[in-house]
């Protein structure tokens, strides 16, 4: 089982790496001081969101993002995963399935009542882990999203 850590301030410099790796691979165009900036408040306890760190503390293997929000159909807190990553030279090895077990059973233990999970298509492979870790499909619906 994979360890996670709540990241709190002085980890930046482990996470910054990873989040610039995993903005890449996504083919985001996101400024370091932009990324410091989103970062930071949730390292300082922002009640909005949270970023765990999986693997040992000194030599982090990926990291989960998570937004909170207040759901009526979920009856509360509910939360989305806005980023998972892991290292790409450790992949296929588990690790992501592990995240998707062990933080929602975590999250829920501090009274979350949904983890919502979005994947850019069926065969993603976030939507295959996804499916594994037990989540399911809605029904007839599609994200839609605007920046401000």
């Amino acid at each position: 089982m994979t360890v996670l850590h709540l990241a709190r301030v002085g980890d930046e410099e482990r996470l910054l790496p990873m989040l610039r790796a995993c903005h890449t691979e996504l083919g985001w165009q996101t400024e370091d001081w932009a990324l410091r900036e989103a970062l930071m408040p949730l390292l300082e306890g922002a009640p909005h969101g949270a970023i765990y760190i999986a693997g040992p503390t000194r030599a982090p293997i990926g990291y989960a993002a998570i937004s909170f929000g207040w759901s009526l159909a979920a009856g509360g807190l509910s939360a989305d995963l806005d980023e998972i990553w892991v290292r790409p030279a450790i992949r296929t090895r588990g690790i992501g399935g592990d995240l998707l077990l062990t933080l929602p059973r975590a999250l829920a233990e501090a009274g979350l009542k949904r983890l919502r999970v979005t994947a850019p298509s069926t065969n993603h492979p976030l939507a295959r882990l996804a499916r594994t870790g037990g989540f399911r499909a809605a029904a007839d619906s599609l994200t839609y999203w605007r920046n401000f």
